[in-house]
């Protein structure tokens, strides 16, 4: 792994772990900025490996979505959202909101462990940089490799031109992300499917009454979107999704 993943990887994890609704982090250190002139190559070094670690951490929020379940919730509302034909309700803002903190939920116990394991001891100056890193990779790996499957894998170590690995700890960090990635969508996409199926029954139903009734003139969605909506909040759509993506990654509710 390169100086400059580590330095981001470790970053992301202590972000995550600093999360306030956490409660976990404690005696956290202050940090203080000052222009000056670099007397020795450490300083400097020091100086540029900060640099470097803002600059990375830009990127933290796309990184962040892509290596939690925040992808497959996101994904599975969209696919909600247009198949009951309401293309604007709920709005972005909100199904993202939501599907935030549905992560920060399901993600807790991986980021307790990070927590306790790698930023603490590292703040406490009981780990060094590295090993803090390697202690905080481990759980986040666990979790993606739960998620992942072996076909999306072989995909990018074959990408790499990377040796059969011959047990998980082989596989590197940079193959296994996008790995998770694509499995999430796959499984996004099923989960869509699923849900897109009644709502197809009933446009289908409404459209072939008012081609019956002579009605062409009237567009069926403005007819079926009740009768959607309806059924959606019959059934408490919003309490059965939610409860079943969730279970979708072992959480047991």
């Amino acid at each position: 792994m390169s100086r400059g993943l580590k330095f981001f990887s470790f970053g992301l994890f202590a972000g995550l772990s600093l999360i306030p609704w956490t409660g976990f982090a404690e005696g956290l250190p202050s940090v203080s900025v000052s222009l000056g002139g670099a007397s020795e190559p450490e300083q400097i070094s020091t100086t540029l490996q900060i640099l470097l670690m803002v600059t990375i951490l830009t990127i933290a929020p796309a990184i962040l979505i892509t290596m939690t379940s925040f992808t497959r919730f996101v994904i599975v509302f969209s696919l909600l959202r247009q198949a009951m034909g309401v293309t604007n309700v709920p709005p972005n803002q909100i199904l993202i909101g939501l599907a935030l903190f549905m992560s920060m939920a399901v993600m807790a116990p991986t980021i307790k462990e990070i927590n306790e394991n790698a930023l603490q001891p590292y703040i406490k100056n009981q780990l060094r940089q590295e090993d803090a890193l390697e202690a905080a990779m481990k759980p986040l790996r666990s979790f993606m490799f739960k998620h992942t499957r072996e076909k999306d894998l072989a995909l990018f170590i074959g990408i790499s031109g990377d040796e059969r690995p011959s047990s998980l700890e082989d596989i590197s960090t940079a193959n296994l992300i996008p790995s998770f990635i694509i499995s999430e969508l796959k499984t996004a996409f099923q989960i869509g499917f699923m849900i897109y199926i009644p709502f197809l029954v009933i446009d289908i139903v409404v459209a072939s009454i008012l081609l019956a009734m002579g009605m062409l003139v009237l567009p069926p969605v403005i007819i079926s979107l009740p009768f959607k909506l309806m059924l959606f909040v019959l059934v408490d759509g919003w309490n059965l999704i939610t409860s079943s993506l969730v279970r979708s990654f072992g959480v047991i509710i």
